[in-house]
């Protein structure tokens, strides 16, 4: 069974930086693709970036060259590098594999954008 925990998520002015943690546990984290998705409230969730076990990135429109997603297989972490950020960034971090397990599904992190 994967389990998560995300962590490094608070309040940042637009424009500005956050970079989320995301540690895994469970076997063989190196052989899962990796994914960051976010809840703003009201809204359904939604994937923003994905990483393979080689180090394949994929982005939403919405972040694509604002977001980096990484990962260190020695220390079975993900992380989101999130730059110029804008109120629409605001919601809820989760990660997960791609697809999504249900029972993975963390407790997040909020991310919130405003001045």
């Amino acid at each position: 069974q994967v389990q998560v925990v995300e962590s490094g998520g608070g309040l940042v002015q637009p424009g500005g930086s956050l970079k989320l943690s995301c540690v895994v546990s469970g076997s063989s984290f190196s052989r899962y693709v990796m994914g960051w998705y976010r809840q703003a409230p009201g809204e359904q969730r939604e994937l923003v970036a994905t990483i393979t076990t080689g180090g394949t990135t994929t982005y939403a429109d919405s972040v694509k060259g604002r977001f980096t997603i990484s990962r260190d297989n020695a220390k079975n972490t993900v992380h989101l590098q999130m730059n110029n950020q804008k109120p629409e960034d605001t919601a809820v971090y989760y990660c997960n594999v791609v697809p999504p397990l249900r029972a993975t599904w963390g407790q997040g992190t909020q991310v919130t954008v405003s001045s």
